[in-house]
């Protein structure tokens, strides 16, 4: 809790001194172009969405260009805290849904109504609440991801696997099976799991009743360290000793593990939908294992059971110190209409909305 307080603290001298800034006329005042930082994900996996999103956009606002920055994982958040210092933040960014919540509790961002919002009375309920904080809406659900095991099913037939596992025994004995048969190579991994790949652990801490922190008199309290939760630990750590030959000091986005999984040298790895393209992509990946890559539920610990997902996604938000809000607000409209959630879930996403739940699942 202090570290929350801490970041709070210094976010909030950092907007004051932005908000000073802007006073002083050095921040962007002109209205003939809004600036969007989202993550490379879309460029790569749905620009269609974009496209579409900046073409209703223009036709709203013809005189208002659109600038799209494309951005990483890894450094998007230290780029956002200088903007913010500096008086130079975008005018929409996405967050992760586990990233809003200290830039929310600082006011960093815009307060915004949920009903000028397309499809906002379906949103999906764990991305509605990443966006809210103390009863307001400060971001709009942008897309969800969905975990599953992505597997390459030559090497499991190699291996002498027949089925996909319906329990994590099954899936440790077919990921020694893989090891047995493909791990000479000092590269291989028959699942590739480094080791800060916190939204994958935090599934198995769950599947053995264990919690990240609970509420008690209106503080939280971390349990990590309960017997449950160690439990799943030490079953994430026994597929790091004897499964994976990822590095253990780095997470699934850098590298990315999809991109990994492209190479050849990994059995299965544990990602989101989207990442699945990725693996095939033309440029990135390789187009060529399309016919013998898969996908499977992670299996729980109690066999014919299924592991609890951890529900990844992104959302989108106003920074406080731009002048465009407006404008913002409307290029967060375009592009969670329906018709640009529906081109993100064909790239393997869940879209924001249950009305598109049919539309998701046929896509998937």
């Amino acid at each position: 809790m202090k570290a929350r307080f801490l970041v709070a603290a210094v976010l909030a001298a950092m907007l004051a001194v932005a908000a000073t800034t802007a006073s002083g006329g050095t921040s962007r005042t002109q209205a003939d172009k809004i600036v969007v930082w989202l993550q490379n994900d879309a460029q790569n996996g749905w620009p269609e969405a974009v496209a579409l999103a900046n073409s209703n956009f223009k036709a709203q606002h013809p005189g208002v260009t659109v600038d799209v920055q494309y951005q990483s994982w890894g450094n998007h958040l230290q780029k956002l805290d200088a903007g913010l210092a500096g008086g130079d933040a975008p005018d929409v960014i996405e967050l992760g849904n586990s990233e809003m919540t200290k830039y929310m509790a600082a006011g960093a961002f815009k307060t915004l109504t949920q009903s000028a919002f397309p499809n906002n009375k379906t949103w999906l309920q764990g991305l509605k609440s990443s966006c809210q904080y103390n009863g307001k809406l400060y971001g709009v659900p942008y897309y969800a991801g969905a975990r599953a095991v992505i597997y390459r099913k030559d090497q499991y037939k190699g291996a002498g696997i027949t089925s996909t596992p319906k329990s994590l025994a099954q899936f440790m004995a077919d990921g020694k099976k893989l090891m047995k048969k493909y791990g000479k190579d000092s590269g291989y991994s028959a699942i590739y799991f480094p080791g800060k790949y916190w939204y994958a652990a935090m599934s198995f801490v769950y599947d053995f009743g264990g919690q990240i922190a609970v509420r008690k008199g209106g503080s939280w309290k971390g349990t990590l360290n309960s017997p449950q939760a160690l439990a799943g630990l030490n079953q994430v750590a026994r597929i790091a000793k004897t499964l994976t030959r990822a590095s253990r000091t780095t997470d699934e986005a850098n590298p990315q593990q999809a991109l990994v999984f492209a190479k050849g040298k990994v059995g299965s790895f544990i990602g989101n939908g989207w990442e699945w393209p990725y693996a095939l992509d033309e440029k990135l990946g390789d187009p060529a294992l399309a016919p013998v890559v898969g996908a499977y539920p992670m299996p729980s610990h109690t066999p014919g059971k299924i592991m609890p997902g951890f529900l990844g996604g992104s959302d989108l938000a106003v920074p406080v110190t731009t002048k465009n809000q407006a404008l913002a607000v409307d290029w967060i409209k375009a592009f969670t209409s329906t018709a640009a959630e529906s081109e993100i879930a064909k790239a393997g996403n869940i879209a924001n909305t249950t009305k598109l739940l049919a539309f998701n699942a046929a896509h998937r």
